[in-house]
């Protein structure tokens, strides 16, 4: 093999490998940002299932996604508000857990067809609160199966729906779509180009 010929080869799969990894990264939402609050549900019994489904609470996401909520929690801080995080990056073994439980496509992504963009790092849930912790009513609990949790019933009063309208307005101009059955969801709009990932939580042993 002649040398241009090998350096082309060489840089072609450095450059495949390099892909292959990026498919696999996730990055911790606390390592970027103090600014966020927490209330990671699956990693405690309060959540529909009614038991522990992560050993820890963390937040994993796809960089770029972090990026942009890095970004939209910006735009409500200078609002007075920030983002409380229920879940992130969902392992799909995790999802597998909750499909045995609730199988019903509206509310639980079928782990055995598309599965979750959580399970992806591109799917984030969340509220808002304002900055000194005060709760920011959205007209249901996280993780309410019902139709108070779908975002195209406008049979609230004027305060819920204008703070629904904030969330969603302000997740939308950074690249995060809504769901109709789930007012706390958001997936980033290119989750499509990123891994269905079982990657383990990085908890310690």
């Amino acid at each position: 093999m002649n040398l241009p010929l090998l350096r082309f080869v060489t840089l072609l799969f450095l450059s495949l490998a390099s892909e292959v990894t990026s498919q696999d990264t996730l990055v911790n939402l606390k390592d970027l940002s103090t600014e966020f609050n927490y209330e990671i549900r699956y990693a405690t019994p309060n959540n529909f299932i009614g038991e522990t489904l992560y050993d820890c609470a963390e937040c994993l996401l796809r960089p770029e996604v972090a990026e942009a909520l890095l970004q939209a929690n910006q735009y409500f801080c200078e609002k007075g508000y920030r983002i409380k995080i229920y879940d992130c990056y969902r392992p799909l073994d995790v999802q597998k857990k909750m499909w045995a439980k609730v199988p019903r496509a509206t509310y639980v992504g079928n782990p055995y067809g598309n599965g979750s963009v959580h399970n992806k790092g591109a799917a984030i849930d969340i509220t808002l609160e304002m900055l000194d912790g005060c709760y920011v009513e959205m007209g249901s609990d996280y993780d309410y199966f019902g139709k108070e949790a779908h975002i195209d019933n406008y049979n609230f009063s004027k305060e819920i729906l204008a703070n629904r309208k904030l969330l969603f307005e302000g997740m939308r101009q950074f690249g995060f779509n809504t769901i109709r059955t789930e007012w706390w969801h958001f997936s980033y709009q290119k989750n499509w180009s990123y891994k269905t990932l079982n990657t383990p939580l990085p908890c310690e042993q």
